[in-house]
């Protein structure tokens, strides 16, 4: 696997036309079981085929029960200066009910050595919505969160997916889902506590301390392009998007076979319109129409005019020098009003 990312790595160092890398991101799934050489090997091959900005943000996504002290000094020796460490909850009857092989002791523990050993800057994973949550117990999992002194956080609803254990248990009756408006209340839990905590709720999952907001995850949300290199890999540069195969076996094979391992698709006009606005409006940065003038057209700034209307007359949008930005209960129906104002 590492060999057939290296060669990917070097046979699209052109992807980027030269561009000055400015973070680097290892997740889709736990890089943090890599040893120390592996990791640097992976990084060294990136600074030998593209230019790597000094300042550069390199992140590792990683689970509480990987990090020990040594691995985490490791990290840090390498060049690794962010973590996302997947916590997901302080509880553990939570932790139990996801099917997580850490426990709230665990995750307590890693990020208070992580701090020790000089990172400085930490970024966790919260779930809440989930069955039998109470409001309550969502208050004091964000209590621990800022307890810890971390820089930022993102907060995921649970949401229920098909063919997955815990579809098949609420559709057997052994679990109960939250009700909409218990899960509304912890959203509205969430930015209460966000904001008298000083922590910017720049995406409508993700809430970082100014100055520490994602690097790497603020590029997709501002449409730049970005190089993913792996499985899976999804890879954007504003034309088209393209994605590798999922499976492990046929990544490796393909490209030690020097045959196409991705699927490509060029991108249209209304695609990339639509693109922009649903990634913007989950943004504090919202949709600029000049941007989307300049960008996609007068036929498409007059359809999101035409369209946003009844979303500011609903108080689900509003409007500043030009900038549409969902209000606080639009950031509930984000998805619903984006897809509405979609050109299809």
């Amino acid at each position: 696997m590492l060999k057939s990312i290296k060669k990917e790595i070097t046979i699209r160092k052109a992807y980027l036309n030269d561009a000055k890398i400015n973070s680097i991101y290892f997740g889709g799934g736990t890089p943090s079981i890599l040893n120390k050489e592996e990791i640097r090997s992976l990084i060294n091959t990136l600074y030998n085929n593209f230019k790597i900005d000094n300042a550069a943000e390199i992140t590792l996504e990683c689970n509480p029960d990987d990090l020990n002290k040594k691995k985490l000094l490791e990290l840090k020796e390498i060049g690794v200066n962010r973590l996302s460490i997947g916590i997901q909850s302080f509880n553990d009857s939570d932790l139990k009910f996801m099917n997580r092989s850490h426990n709230s002791r665990e995750a307590l523990n890693c990020i208070k050595i992580a701090k020790e050993v000089g990172f400085e800057n930490i970024t966790i994973d919260l779930i809440y919505g989930l069955p039998g949550q109470s409001n309550k117990n969502w208050s004091d999992n964000l209590a621990k969160m800022l307890s810890l002194d971390i820089q930022h956080f993102s907060a995921y609803s649970l949401t229920v997916e098909p063919k997955t254990k815990l579809k098949h248990l609420i559709d057997k009756k052994l679990v109960t889902p939250l009700t909409d408006k218990i899960t509304v209340e912890h959203f509205n839990t969430l930015l209460e506590v966000a904001s008298e905590n000083n922590f910017v709720h720049y995406e409508i999952s993700n809430f970082g301390k100014e100055g520490f907001f994602s690097e790497h995850n603020t590029a997709y949300w501002e449409n730049k392009h970005y190089l993913g290199v792996g499985p899976s890999a999804h890879s954007f540069n504003g034309n088209s998007r393209q994605w590798n195969v999922s499976s492990n076996k046929q990544y490796i094979d393909k490209l030690k076979e020097d045959v196409s391992y991705f699927e490509l698709e060029q991108l249209s006009n209304n695609q990339q319109y639509n693109e922009y606005i649903f990634i913007s409006l989950r943004t504090i940065w919202g949709v600029n129409l000049d941007y989307v003038n300049n960008q996609f057209g007068k036929e498409a700034l007059e359809n999101f005019k035409k369209q946003v209307i009844k979303w500011e007359n609903k108080g689900k949008i509003k409007q500043y020098e030009g900038t549409y930005i969902l209000t606080k209960n639009g950031k509930l129906f984000a998805d619903a009003i984006a897809s509405d104002l979609f050109i299809v």
